[in-house]
């Protein structure tokens, strides 16, 4: 099983000088740790007005930094936002191909739509409509990545002319597509669009394995791949701190992991917004409900043979990567960074020592799963169009 860090960028107020630059700043240093010690992946969220909560509305150019701080941990878009009025497929496939040829060929390609009020009246989108706007621009960003020149697109959303978008990425076909999914139903669209779950509703191991089961079986019997690649991948999210003391480690991290749930719901579900002005992080310590399955027992808090036993569970279940949340609240930088390195020490190595083997007898099975899905992949619907030849300058008389 691989091994993950999340990022949102949490910044609770009240906020002082400086704040944003030591916080962008200890998360480039906690990513170096976390590539120095082993570390697979990380992941980096888009997110926009969602004060406190995550002040990532940049992820490419975070990522881009965390490229040069770093030689092997794969860069995950945790997610792109893909309706249009965020970001123009175009402008989506020339960045992703971008980060890919900088970081060579690093890059995890995550995608969605978003849910938060915030976000989407700020850029005038339908909730109505965001499923399927994500749906055409993903379906048009993965035939950038592979026609030469791009064959064009019309839809209901966007449309665009025939263009060679460039540059091209530097995996082939395109770096590995997943989806952000927070219900099971997203797990079956994942899995009948062949690309990875990103799963951020903090499961437990027992419901990650009926995820897991509903995804591949889903994979084998209805897959038609929107990519020109399949992912085959489920990750889970969790809540994450490691130390020596069961109590000490409690202390470091739960707070934090409970302001996370709370800032989650108020800008998701219950919250009364005014920007600039509502102040979250004293409206959480007046009331600190929590979101249901962000309790501390389903995280991977504690000593590290508590998180050793907690991360068996969920790799017995299935599960191909669990990403860790620990920058959070008000978590510390110090806390952060000495839990990575526990854990680097005494409980990764033995996930590790397992993976190339999993790994490969996972291919080994799913390869003819594989195969059959890619025959079923649909013909893009390429616009009609009287010829790639674009007037660029008349002659002057």
């Amino acid at each position: 099983m691989k091994v993950g860090t999340f990022y949102e960028h949490q910044l609770p107020r009240p906020w002082n000088p400086g704040d944003e630059l030591k916080l962008f700043q200890d998360a480039l240093d906690q990513v170096e740790l976390a590539d120095k010690l082993g570390v697979d992946h990380m992941w980096e969220v888009e997110h926009h007005f969602l004060e406190e909560y995550a002040h990532s509305s940049a992820p490419e150019i975070f990522l881009a930094a965390a490229s040069q701080r770093t030689k092997n941990i794969r860069l995950g878009h945790g997610i792109v936002l893909l309706p249009p009025a965020y970001n123009h497929p175009a402008r989506v496939a020339e960045r992703i191909a971008t980060l890919d040829l900088v970081s060579n060929g690093r890059v995890e390609f995550g995608t969605g739509e978003s849910s938060a009020e915030l976000e989407l009246g700020g850029f005038g989108i339908k909730r109505s409509e965001k499923h399927e706007m994500w749906l055409e621009s993903l379906g048009a960003i993965t035939r950038m990545f592979v026609e030469e020149p791009f064959q064009g697109h019309e839809g209901k959303y966007f449309s665009m002319p025939v263009r060679n978008v460039v540059p091209k990425p530097a995996q082939k076909p395109h770096p590995p597509l997943w989806v952000a999914c927070s219900r099971r139903e997203t797990i079956h669209t994942a899995a009948k669009l062949g690309i990875g779950a990103l799963s951020f509703a903090f499961i437990s191991p027992e419901e990650a394995r009926m995820w897991v089961d509903d995804y591949y079986k889903t994979l084998a019997e209805e897959c038609e791949p929107i990519g020109y690649a399949i992912n085959p991948n489920i990750a889970i999210v969790t809540g994450f701190m490691c130390d020596r003391s069961e109590e000490r480690a409690r202390a470091m991290g739960e707070d934090g992991l409970r302001f996370f749930s709370y800032a989650l719901g108020h800008h998701y579900f219950f919250g009364r917004h005014e920007p600039g002005k509502t102040d979250i992080w004293r409206n959480y310590k007046t009331n600190p409900m929590t979101m249901p399955g962000m309790g501390g027992e389903s995280q991977c808090i504690g000593t590290p043979e508590k998180i050793r036993r907690k991360m068996r569970e969920f790799e017995e279940a299935g599960v191909d990567q669990v990403v860790f949340v620990s920058q959070a609240g008000r978590n510390k930088h110090e806390d952060i960074c000495s839990s990575l390195e526990l854990f680097g020490r005494e409980v990764l190595p033995e996930f590790k020592e397992r993976e190339e083997k999993r790994a490969r007898e996972k291919a080994e099975r799913l390869q003819p799963v594989i195969e059959r899905a890619l025959k079923r992949k649909p013909e893009p619907k390429i616009p009609r169009h009287d010829g790639p030849t674009i007037v660029v300058a008349e002659r002057v008389s």
